[in-house]
């Protein structure tokens, strides 16, 4: 009990003394979130919290009381619960920032992905966390599903496949597409063509930050 307790008392210290700057990274399956994000981490210093990978790598802990859960919407381009997703980014950070306290600006690769997770970050998130803009890599459907296919032969992901890609480009249409149409009138969209090489595409973004 009072390990727990004072574990919580760093938390609440923590969070009075500095709140994380937050970059939300949106973009179809494949626009290359995930590999400017490394670039934009080496160049200005934030830390790149990937929503599938910390999903994935929930999914793949022992014990994990949700794990199957996850798995099933990941194989079928399904949208994780809010709840889940949220106590994995909030935990990420929390955990993140109680070893340097200097780490606390966040690239939040792939979040929020439908009206549900705007709301839940909007209900659990509000005032504990500086949301700067959102980055959106606006990329061709055909180009990232090619570059997904591409990486298949070396990703090991069980996504990066035609049928999953589908589902995933159709979830995108649906559920996210509208969040950043919605983020963009309110003046919060940094937008990048993201269509050129690895290198093009940086320069184009790095103007942002």
């Amino acid at each position: 009990m009072a390990k727990f307790t004072a574990t919580f008392a760093r938390r609440i210290l923590l969070n009075m003394a500095k709140l994380p700057d937050v970059v939300f990274v949106l973009g179809a399956p494949g626009a290359g979130k995930g590999t400017q994000s490394k670039r934009i981490v080496e160049d200005f210093g934030y830390t790149h919290l990937s929503v599938g990978d910390l999903l994935r790598a929930e999914r793949s802990r022992d014990g994990s009381a949700v794990g199957r859960l996850i798995d099933t919407c990941i194989r079928e381009g399904q949208i994780v619960p809010i709840k889940i997703t949220i106590n994995l980014i909030k935990k990420a950070m929390t955990d993140l920032m109680e070893l340097d306290n200097n780490k606390s600006s966040f690239l939040i690769d792939g979040f929020p992905r439908n009206e549900d997770n705007v709301k839940g970050w909007t209900t659990h998130m509000e005032g504990k966390a500086n949301v700067k803009f959102v980055l959106f890599f606006d990329c061709d459907l055909e180009i990232c599903k090619k570059r997904c296919l591409d990486r298949s032969q070396s990703s090991g992901r069980v996504d990066d496949n035609e049928e999953s890609l589908n589902k995933r480009i159709q979830t995108y249409l649906k559920s996210t597409k509208p969040i950043i149409d919605q983020y963009e009138k309110e003046g919060k969209v940094r937008r990048v063509d993201a269509s050129g090489s690895v290198g093009e595409i940086f320069e184009k973004l790095k103007t942002f930050f």
